[in-house]
């Protein structure tokens, strides 16, 4: 694709950057066969090359318009055209990019701009998320129903195991996943325990910086990037074997770091560093001898559902399912796995419907196999899968969990 860049944006680096994403598109249109907004609205603009459309003519100096910015907004950032593009294109970066150029050319209205504020300063907030959660379950009766469903159903924590093995792996809290499915760490540690492995946390790693990153506060996200890796750098110097992410979106924002601080002198080295170490646990799992859990899971059918951060954006569709298969569960089909399930960070609360309508395609593919169970990687996807679906929904790691105990 050729580009004519307007030159009172050359002097910005991520501009240059945009720049070669845009001429590695050859426009062929393989990604509109995945993308899951065209798949719904049947529109260009609402495709990956249409975004594409629109960000390189943003960069070259037109309008910014309420128009790119409505299409800009409905894209789910779900990866799912990486994945088919044959060029290669970095279509996740790129819209990045041009969602961060939108907002300074053409700013949003008040009312939006409040919601995305309150967004930011309760998400990443484990207090302040607490409180909201604790609040809307004591006027749930009042809500409307899609809200009321999208709070988070009270789980009880497990303990982690109190063992001390020789290989020790950090474990990521998170801010939204601890609060909501507190088992799911646990699990993690008890399941690595038996493989004698411990898992460790460091009590001043926070958020990962994903939501600030999607919402075009990228001041903010870098700087809790560079908090998490000041919490993991005396574990790593004390030779730490990886760093678990039990939530795929999260992993895949951590091994990003590199990138993202690429410019910093202070944190690069160490963020790149970082960004290596980061594995997801099925990476840890499919290594290991897992023929103390064959069994676990006989009788059991699971519908998996793949999470797009771990297929399209970490690239390890197979992973979670091969190591499923291995402890005894039976896998029933999914129709369309590839597709977004809509949850998407945000975008349950910022495209409510475009959301439900991908909920209910994606409930009718996981439970039209007639599993016992849904099992997923990702906290997004298990609360927004969970606020509908007519059987369990769990983190993957529970299921080799409870069969275990």
């Amino acid at each position: 694709m050729q580009t004519c860049i307007d030159p009172a944006l050359k002097d910005k680096d991520e501009i240059a950057e945009a720049d070669d994403i845009l001429r590695s598109c050859v426009h062929c249109g393989f990604c509109t066969a995945t993308c899951p907004t065209y798949q719904i609205l049947g529109s260009e603009l609402d495709s990956p090359r249409g975004r594409i459309y629109l960000i390189k003519e943003l960069l070259e100096g037109n309008a910014a318009t309420e128009k790119t910015r409505l299409h800009l907004d409905r894209c789910l950032t779900c990866r799912s055209c990486e994945t088919t593009c044959p060029s290669g294109v970095r279509y996740g970066r790129l819209v990045d990019i041009g969602r961060n150029l939108m907002e300074e050319k053409a700013p949003r209205s008040f009312a939006d701009k409040m919601l995305r504020k309150a967004l930011l300063e309760v998400l990443p907030n484990p207090r302040r998320l607490n409180l909201a959660i604790k609040a809307g379950q004591l006027v749930k009766s009042f809500l409307p129903a899609q809200l009321k469903n999208k709070l988070p159903k009270p789980k009880p924590a497990q303990p982690f195991p109190n063992s001390q093995h020789q290989r020790r792996m950090l474990v990521l809290q998170g801010c939204i996943q601890p609060l909501t499915t507190p088992n799911t760490n646990a699990a993690a540690a008890r399941v690595l325990d038996t493989l004698g492995i411990s898992l460790v946390v460091a009590e001043k790693a926070g958020c990962c910086g994903a939501i600030n990153q999607h919402l075009s506060d990228g001041d903010t996200a870098k700087q809790r990037m560079r908090n998490n890796i000041d919490a993991w750098w005396p574990y790593v110097e004390d030779g730490i074997e990886a760093i678990v992410m039990t939530a795929s979106g999260c992993g895949l924002m951590v091994k990003e770091y590199g990138q993202e601080l690429k410019d910093d002198p202070n944190y690069a080295g160490k963020a790149m560093h970082i960004s290596n170490l980061a594995r997801d646990l099925s990476e840890i799992l499919r290594e290991e001898d897992l023929s103390e859990f064959a069994a676990n899971g006989k009788g059991v059918k699971v519908a998996y559902q793949s999470s797009c951060t771990l297929q399209h954006g970490q690239k390890l569709s197979g992973a979670v399912e091969s190591i499923l298969q291995q402890c005894g569960y039976t896998l029933t089909p999914v129709p369309d796995g590839h597709l977004c399930c809509g949850a998407a960070g945000t975008y349950t609360l910022l495209q409510p419907e475009l959301s439900q309508q991908l909920l209910n395609n994606k409930l009718n593919a996981l439970e039209s196999g007639q599993p016992d169970i849904i099992a997923t990687a990702n906290i997004g996807c298990q609360m927004h899968l969970d606020s509908a679906a007519n059987i369990p929904v769990n983190h993957w790691i529970e299921l080799l969990d409870n069969s275990y105990q």
